[in-house]
């Protein structure tokens, strides 16, 4: 990919989808020496590079299962073709699981009335629905207290019984598997391991996942029979000190400049005059703000790549455009703009950013796929098609 290429529009979001390929590819590598397979996470539209895009770009690196938020996602996926597994976790209190258990969507269950209404579905259809049984092992969010797991079972197992159910895998989630040593990795893979053993003790037979992307790198012993690497498959790590996987970032976002002017000294810029010209310098105007999803935050603590060379931001970034400080270097309209990239030559990361105003690199580029933005892929090898449309609500791609 090259970020130099003018943009096609205002604010484009380029996704390198072999860059995602090979990321999950190195991801998948890890996995398979543990003897697992790997789950690579696409929610929240593939972490804003495009739900599809990042689901086939996966299954080309390697893995064999996708992980999505919601039923929506799942059968988003499925209506573009992906016929690959796919487990989704997080559902409405009376959801109905009948077209996700139509589409052979495995569902993820944490309580009683889930799996209820998940037998229903498979009732009517006449079929046995997947399920992933999960328990709450300490980050005290989705799943199964310790309490109530072992009626979850018994009721899992009595499904399993009748042929409404196969209950396929035991999971949870980990708290702080991105502290490597925190205290709490160990305490969850304890109550993991005792959740795991009352499910075998009433007759089921199911495979485990625990392992994130932070612990996918670093808890080889956490692999169990599955992975599920989410920002780590975008090329964003988790854990910024281990650097044995060299993770690629996917994501570049770029623009170009709409207008450049000269200001003599003194010369206050943007609302509330945050800053001013230090000498006589070139302003150049950049058509992307807030509304596109780039933080206001970064007001006076970022540059941007223009002209071979970062230049930092001047003023506040408003709405619709922010103001770059060029110096005496010659910049023209239409000079392309690059935000964030790979940081190949130099340009700010959306690590960066992230570290700039305190947040994560997941807010960062989960947040920027908007309606004025464009996204445009850059395919795999031996595949084409047209760039993406922005387009709000973010289950397709």
């Amino acid at each position: 990919m090259d970020a130099s290429n003018p943009p096609l529009s205002r604010a484009e979001l380029v996704v390198d989808a072999e860059a995602i390929r090979g990321n999950v590819a190195l991801l998948a590598a890890q996995a398979r020496r543990s003897g697992a397979a790997t789950m690579a996470v696409v929610k929240a539209d593939g972490y804003g590079h495009g739900a599809s895009t990042a689901a086939r770009a996966a299954l080309a690196g390697g893995a064999t299962w996708l992980g999505v938020r919601s039923q929506a996602e799942a059968l988003a996926l499925r209506a573009d073709g992906i016929i690959a597994d796919i487990l989704c976790w997080l559902h409405e209190a009376d959801e109905d699981f009948t077209e996700a258990v139509r589409h052979g969507v495995t569902i993820s269950v944490a309580a009683q009335a889930t799996l209820q209404a998940v037998v229903r579905a498979a009732r009517q259809l006449g079929t046995t629905a997947d399920i992933h049984l999960k328990i709450d092992t300490g980050l005290s969010r989705n799943g199964a207290t310790r309490d109530d797991w072992p009626a979850l079972v018994a009721a899992a197992a009595e499904a399993e019984s009748a042929g409404q159910v196969s209950v396929d895998a035991v999971w949870s989630h980990l708290a702080c598997a991105d502290e490597p040593g925190h205290p709490s990795i160990d305490a969850q893979a304890e109550r993991f391991d005792a959740a795991y053993r009352v499910a075998c003790d009433a007759g089921l037979h199911p495979m485990r996942h625990l392992a994130n992307s932070a612990a996918t790198l670093t808890r080889p012993d956490l692999h169990f029979d599955l992975v599920r690497p989410g920002i780590a498959c975008y090329g964003l790590n988790p854990v910024p000190g281990h650097t044995e996987v060299r993770l690629r970032p996917a994501m570049t976002l770029r623009s170009r400049v709409a207008l450049v002017k000269r200001v003599p000294a003194g010369e206050g810029v943007s609302y509330g005059l945050t800053w001013t010209a230090p000498r006589d310098t070139t302003l150049a105007l950049v058509p992307v703000g807030y509304a596109d999803g780039m933080p206001r935050l970064l007001s006076g603590r970022m540059s941007v790549w223009l002209a071979g060379a970062r230049r930092p931001i001047a003023g506040r970034i408003c709405m619709d455009q922010f103001v770059v400080d060029c110096g005496d270097d010659p910049v023209r309209p239409g000079d392309p703009v690059v935000l964030f990239g790979a940081g190949d030559h130099g340009e700010p990361t959306a690590t960066e950013w992230a570290d700039a105003i305190g947040t994560i690199d997941y807010e960062i580029v989960t947040g920027l796929y908007r309606p004025r933005a464009r996204r445009h892929v850059v395919d795999l090898p031996g595949e084409s098609g047209p760039p993406e449309a922005a387009h709000n609500g973010g289950d397709r791609a």
